[in-house]
């Protein structure tokens, strides 16, 4: 995925020596707000991935996904010289998605995903057969169970299940409180046990 080329004046931005690739999070994303090309390069390589991924999950359509992840980068090169470390540069990219996403689920009125996949790990030749097939079924079963969830029921657990979000950080990209988080996980764990009673 490409950083998104912007309007923004870099003539004079100041020329970083260190290798991007070392730097963490927060000094990428100062070195970013301060105009380094190259600082928010690394951003979209190391950060990237995972937004699309999160972007992917909550639509049913990739290519959706990928366009609304390539706004919320515009926005996040042009935003980055405001951001002030309260809370990590992957939570706030996160929290920049989901603004995205509930805007295009707004537009369109987008029914709940209902052909969400998880990323499925390559089989070993060596596996089990009978294995490999109860998996599929059970990701499948997972699948349908997760499209019944109402949205943010949805996205929390992602964001804690898949992505490996605390609380407060899942409050932060969704906008609520953490009792509301907590409120949402137990409700989508509760259907979950539910739906899938029959794998346990």
């Amino acid at each position: 995925m490409a950083a998104p080329s912007a309007d923004r004046d870099t003539s004079t931005r100041p020329t970083f020596a260190a290798d991007h690739r070392e730097l963490g999070d927060r000094a990428l994303a100062a070195a970013a707000g301060m105009g380094d090309r190259r600082a928010f390069e690394e951003i979209v390589r190391r950060l990237g991935p995972d937004m699309l991924r999160y972007a992917t999950h909550l639509l049913s359509d990739r290519g959706a996904a990928e366009d609304i992840v390539q706004d919320a980068l515009v926005d996040a090169w042009r935003g980055l010289r405001h951001f002030r470390s309260d809370s990590s540069l992957r939570t706030w990219l996160f929290s920049v998605v989901s603004h995205k996403v509930t805007d295009h689920r707004r537009r369109r009125s987008i029914a709940p995903v209902e052909d969400w996949v998880f990323e499925r790990p390559s089989q070993d030749p060596r596996d089990d057969p009978s294995r490999t097939v109860s998996d599929a079924d059970f990701l499948s079963a997972l699948d349908d169970a997760l499209a019944e969830l109402p949205y943010r029921q949805r996205a929390c657990w992602l964001l804690r299940e898949v992505e490996g979000m605390k609380h407060t950080e899942i409050g932060t990209v969704m906008a609520l409180s953490p009792g509301a988080v907590r409120g949402h996980l137990t409700r989508a764990r509760a259907t979950l046990e539910t739906r899938l009673e029959t794998w346990r």
